[in-house]
């Protein structure tokens, strides 16, 4: 999700095996707290549409973790190797001064910092992670290609009615926006409800019972629903039943809200952005400050932990073999394989934010069929899951 929606709530597709595993965090978020899921049910509220993902194995498919978790576990773990790493707190950066390409005359190889309370620190590779509004990106002239989201975000802390197993994240698409109801313990799960910023407002100032409402409606409620698309629906799903028994989907229902957090709303602007460059010489671009995603599959902070692994990967390589780290050579490696997920990630997320921002019927009618042919057919599911975990 987006950077600042991720300041509340973070989904994981086993991230503990790729960035905070080889770090040494993941031990103290499970200190903490952390959800698993083992099964994801998206549905269209417009129809009978559903897909499902889980595991044969019952497996866990990821975790659900709060940033406050995140950034606790890793300031632990930086403070265990402090004896390595010298963190900086409340320090901001307000200059760069960048060195020439190493076929220039001037071949000093720092990138020069200047910090607000006048310290100056200098590198051979600097990594921009300052999120997507990136002054790294700016300052090293990397054009952005952007594009705001008729929508934004309201997040939420929600109590359940009642303790249940909850280990299922829950997204149903509404014609304004998705809805999204993901675990963080037995009682308890996190709101992502994206939607027109005149709903998104009107949700930020109701009061909390009518805003519970607003919400088990929104998941359970089916008056966008057609007798048309139903009954074209059920006759698609029976024909596929027929060619494919095995594939069909076990409906489960939501649990329902109780409750709210006070002072646990809160609303944020959505939008699409790229780096049309990862890297220049001597700098990297990684997480927001190289793309930004809508919130719909929860990608956001997994390209960033994708981000994170890639360059840790060639930087590593780079440093066992003797090179520069701030070497175009091995940068270029790391944007040409992350820009080739990327890339395809993010569009499809847009085109599927495009597809359901909408409830007229031939649209519906085709958003429905391909729901249900591609829920029908494990291999693609897996591929989909596949696809998304890198």
């Amino acid at each position: 999700w987006l950077a600042r929606i991720n300041s509340r709530l973070m989904r994981c597709w086993r991230w503990e095996s790729t960035v905070s595993g080889s770090f040494g965090a993941w031990d103290h978020v499970c200190s903490l707290r952390c959800k698993p899921f083992r099964r994801m049910q998206v549905w269209d509220a417009c129809s009978e549409a559903i897909i499902t993902f889980e595991k044969d194995d019952l497996d866990d498919m990821g975790y659900i973790v709060e940033n406050d978790v995140i950034m606790s576990a890793l300031t632990k773990q930086l403070d265990a190797v402090a004896d390595r790493v010298e963190v900086f707190y409340g320090s901001r950066a307000v200059g760069y001064t960048w060195p020439l390409p190493s076929h220039s005359s001037d071949t000093s190889p720092w990138v020069q910092i200047e910090l607000a309370d006048g310290r100056r620190l200098q590198t051979k590779l600097l990594i921009g992670a300052d999120g997507h509004n990136s002054v790294v990106r700016k300052e090293a002239e990397i054009q952005n290609i952007e594009h705001q989201y008729d929508q934004s975000a309201v997040v939420a802390t929600l109590h359940l009615s009642e303790a249940t197993d909850n280990n299922v994240a829950w997204q149903r698409f509404l014609p304004t926006g998705p809805i999204a109801l993901l675990p963080l313990s037995d009682t308890a799960s996190s709101l992502v409800w994206s939607t027109s910023h005149q709903h998104a407002s009107k949700l930020l100032t109701m009061d909390k019972e009518s805003f519970v409402d607003s919400i088990n409606s929104a998941f359970w409620s089916n008056v966008n629903h057609s007798d048309f698309i139903d009954a074209a629906g059920a006759m698609f799903r029976s024909a596929l039943s027929l060619l494919k028994p095995s594939g069909t989907a076990v409906r489960q229902l939501p649990p329902s809200v109780a409750e709210v957090d006070p002072e646990s709303r809160a609303v944020f602007p959505l939008g699409m952005g790229h780096a049309a460059q990862y890297v220049r010489h001597r700098v990297a671009l990684i997480g927001d400050a190289a793309h930004r995603v809508h919130p719909l599959a929860g990608q956001g902070v997994n390209l960033g932990f994708g981000d994170i692994a890639c360059l840790a990967h060639h930087l590593s390589a780079a440093a066992f073999n003797g090179q520069d780290l701030g070497s175009l050579k091995h940068l270029l490696r790391f944007e040409t394989e992350r820009q080739r997920h990327n890339v395809s990630l993010i569009a499809a997320i847009d085109l599927l934010k495009r597809l359901y921002s909408t409830s007229l019927s031939p649209l519906v009618l085709l958003r429905t069929w391909g729901l249900q042919a591609t829920n029908a057919l494990p291999p693609i599911k897996e591929q989909i899951m596949a696809f998304a975990s890198k």
